[in-house]
Formats: structure tokens, sequence, C-alpha cells
């Protein structure tokens, strides 16, 4: 399959080119930062950004929302959305 866009470097910004099944876990780190996270049962998502700091609780999350954090963590406790799926 050809791509237009094969030969470009790859962005932050840009879109997503693989996508990861998310199981929230309270220690264990995700295998690689993803761009953002798709949320596809609405709730809250409890998450470490890739720059260090303390878990932040995102809350209100709609089914179908995207939350743009690239997250080293997305932690079991308080993480009530389903269906994550990481970004990358």
């Amino acid at each position: 399959m050809a791509d237009a866009f094969g030969n470009h470097a790859d962005q932050v910004s840009a879109p997503a080119t693989r996508a990861v099944a998310i199981v929230p876990h309270d220690t264990t780190p995700l295998a690689d930062i993803p761009k953002a996270l798709f949320v596809g049962g609405g709730g809250t998502i409890v998450a470490r950004g890739a720059g260090g700091g303390d878990a932040v609780a995102f809350a209100g999350l709609a089914a179908g929302s995207i939350l743009p954090l690239r997250a080293s963590h997305v932690l079991a406790t308080g993480t009530t959305a389903t269906g994550i799926v990481a970004l990358y």
C-alpha cells in the first residue's frame, strides 16, 4: 500500500500511525509514550505525564474523546473510563 506521507518526519501533532489498547496499572508504565489517549467509554482517567510529577485525575471525559496527554502511566486506581487506547 502506498503512503504519500511515508517520507515525512513524524510530529506530535501529526495523526497517529499506531494504536494500542491500554490496561491501567498503578505501577507499570506504558511501554512507549503515546501522542494522546483515546477514551472509548467516558469517565475519569488518572495518569502521569511523560515529564514526571504526580498523577492527575482527568474527570468528565466523554466517550469517543481524545485526551492530548503524552502519558507515562495510566493508573488503575481512580480510572473509571474504559476502552482506553494509546495513540502513537
